[in-house]
């Protein structure tokens, strides 16, 4: 058992999960571990209390409570991705080089593990690593039932340069959905901020976001601000729109809690659309019935970000995945429709 010991994080760790950077230093400690010694207050940065998914900064000081040796807790074997999973992962890989991997994640795939998800991208990453040192690692995320775009570092410098990019809002991310009714106006922006509303279970499972009104997000405890662009691409009378949005800062499920306080909540969101019959904005919600299916039409259509290695402005697209591309085809739309960015012409 080793006593207390102070760290202090450096360059090359900044941007680092706390409990990834944890675990590369005590290979056999365990998750679960790692969540007790935050619970307990005994994980602290700075000296104060952290989160297993808290961000190191460089500089900061590290207290890290007394940890078991290697042989009082075994390191829990390496689980093997089996054939079937490697091949989906890898044939979701749509650019890759040294440095960086871009994946077009499906629909139903959780980014990491967490409550029941026992399958999941940071698991089958390891089907990626290939002669690299370490499995690529996230540095950003997506829904479960969000497809598209979704960025791995092959380096911890990699991860470093791009989580901080994105943390300081240096990459451009563009999404496409299709809505209930029709936005208007065709272009605008949503300043709704966002509070968490506690679920229920051990877990807090059925979380959501609640939309606050601009006047009030200052007045309103854990309250944040939010902030989406959206343009209105093609629609189908007033019943469905193609969206383009662009969420400018980065909240949990910012747009699909923003779509829906406009009232045109994205097709098939059950957690913020409601049933056929609750949209309030149009009288559609989020199910459109008839061959249109039920599953979450988001898809994080485009990434556009600078190279941490060759300073390279470097776009990654990712086409559809089969049920909003069959949507597409049902009400008439082609992905080659719309601008790469329809934002541009306001930057």
């Amino acid at each position: 058992m080793s006593g207390v010991q102070k760290q202090i994080v450096s360059d090359e760790d900044a941007g680092q999960r706390i409990d990834r950077w944890l675990r590369r230093m005590f290979p056999h400690l365990q998750q679960g571990r790692i969540e007790k010694m935050c619970r307990k207050g005994e994980l602290r940065v700075d000296g104060g209390r952290v989160k297993s998914a808290t961000r190191l900064e460089a500089g900061q000081e590290v207290r890290i409570p007394p940890i078991p040796d290697a042989g009082a807790t075994p390191p829990p074997a390496r689980t093997r991705v089996s054939d079937k999973d490697a091949k989906l992962i890898r044939d979701c890989v749509i650019w890759q080089d040294d440095h960086i991997i871009a994946l077009n994640k499906p629909p139903g795939l959780p980014t990491q593990g967490g409550s029941k998800q026992t399958r999941h991208v940071d698991g089958l990453s390891e089907a990626l690593q290939g002669d690299f040192e370490d499995k690529p690692r996230l540095v950003h995320r997506l829904d479960k039932d969000t497809s598209g775009v979704l960025l791995l570092a092959r380096t911890r410098q990699a991860a470093s340069k791009l989580t901080a990019a994105i943390r300081h809002k240096e990459t451009r991310k563009i999404y496409w959905a299709v809505v209930a009714g029709v936005p208007t106006p065709y272009l605008g922006e949503i300043k709704y901020g966002l509070v968490k509303a506690g679920g229920h279970g051990s877990r807090g499972e059925g979380e959501k976001m609640i939309a606050v009104h601009p006047r009030e997000v200052d007045s309103t405890p854990g309250a944040k601000r939010a902030l989406t662009q959206y343009a209105t691409l093609y629609r189908v009378a007033s019943r469905a729109s193609w969206v383009a949005m662009e969420p400018i800062t980065g909240r949990t499920h910012q747009l699909r809690a923003h779509m829906a306080e406009i009232g045109h909540p994205i097709i098939g969101d059950g957690k913020y659309g409601g049933s056929g019959q609750e949209n309030l904005g149009d009288g559609w919600g989020a199910k459109l019935g008839g061959i249109i299916s039920n599953k979450l039409h988001l898809h994080a259509r485009m990434m556009r970000f600078e190279h941490p290695v060759t300073g390279k402005v470097i776009t990654v697209t990712a086409r559809l995945p089969e049920h909003i591309a069959q949507t597409f085809e049902t009400l008439g739309w082609t992905e080659d429709l719309a601008a790469e960015d329809p934002f541009e012409s306001l930057r």
